[in-house]
């Protein structure tokens, strides 16, 4: 049975938006800050831009960036970096404070303007889709490249979050005691890339890496749905031991556990197969914690299966199976 809702998308690549043409968002009361950076980024002046990275790099030193050190560093007169930057804080791609001299800090949908920038200008995306998921930590989006490849575009949205619990789960943000939201989600890009690109030359089974830049990634297209949407799993046994062999292959040919898998995060795609996506949190098997992390990914696939008495394993042959001191695991179906 399908799924209620899906990554799948319900139109052809040709129905597509051009970037410098996409129309307004209307599927969400409220948009998403991917949506208004789509929207508002054919109307952005080049300079608009400058005042968008001006303000990124001095955020490093600023909690509120200065007017007059945005103007110096973008190069303008404060005059009409100040007419400017009144007409991004409108379009929600920057916000205003006022106290003892007027500020500004990029919101999301600033930073969004800024990934999509850099792609457009790298001649990796062409166009601009609907989204395929909106979650609490990303958004992806459908795109095309210019040659038509259709692909997907992630967004890691870790404000969404709290920043007590980010720092607990993900350690490369633990040490971290003044991390803006951005660079938290910086982070998690850049690790998640760099997972991807250690596993799919391996041949595990996850989306292609494409490009990275801030807190996004191009990456080879996301089709199917979450195993959890499913309520029945065709051939659960032939799913639950393509899995196995993923997170196998990722340990002894990639050396990367995911560290936070489960039915949540493996992609059931149309053609049956899985695909296992969100890997920012991922850790290499000489990680202190590795066998722990490891146990706890094979435990959250066990009980999602068991819970659904779709079939029963060992835990303690499934996790010998994975690190390479089993050659095959005994698998009952309920």
């Amino acid at each position: 049975m399908k799924p209620k809702s899906s990554f799948t998308i319900s139109y052809k690549p040709k129905q597509l938006e051009n970037l410098l043409l996409v129309e307004e968002l209307n599927y969400y009361a409220v948009m998403s800050s991917a949506d208004i950076a789509v929207k508002i980024y054919r109307k952005l002046h080049p300079l608009d831009i400058s005042l968008l990275r001006a303000i990124e790099l001095l955020m490093a030193k600023h909690e509120y960036v200065p007017e007059v050190l945005i103007a110096k560093k973008a190069k303008l007169s404060l005059e009409e970096a100040q007419h400017r930057l009144q007409h991004l804080s409108k379009n929600r791609l920057i916000r205003k404070w006022r106290g003892p001299y007027v500020g500004y800090v990029l919101n999301m949908a600033g930073y969004d303007v800024l990934a999509i920038n850099a792609f457009v200008k790298a001649n990796v995306l062409e166009a601009f889709g609907k989204p395929l998921g909106i979650g609490k930590e990303a958004d992806v989006y459908d795109a095309l490249t210019p040659n038509n490849r259709r692909v997907a575009v992630k967004f890691h949205r870790l404000g969404r979050t709290s920043f007590r619990q980010t720092r607990r789960k993900r350690d490369y943000v633990a040490e971290r005691y003044h991390i803006s939201w951005l660079y938290q989600s910086r982070l998690a890009a850049k690790k998640e890339f760099q997972a991807l690109k250690l596993l799919y030359p391996a041949g595990v089974a996850v989306p292609e890496p494409i490009k990275h830049n801030r807190h996004a990634i191009v990456m080879g297209m996301i089709e199917g749905a979450e195993l959890y949407r499913y309520k029945e799993i065709p051939e659960p046994k032939q799913v639950f031991t393509e899995i196995l062999k993923n997170v196998r292959k990722a340990y002894l040919e990639a050396g990367v556990i995911h560290a936070d898998l489960s039915e949540y995060n493996v992609i059931l795609q149309p053609d049956m197969h899985v695909l296992i996506i969100d890997w920012p949190q991922y850790v290499t098997k000489d990680h202190p914690n590795a066998n722990e992390l490891l146990g706890r990914d094979l435990k959250n696939i066990l009980k999602f299966f068991r819970k659904r008495r779709l079939l029963n394993a060992s835990f303690s042959e499934v996790f010998e199976y994975v690190v390479g001191r089993r050659s095959s695991v005994k698998v009952t179906e309920v």
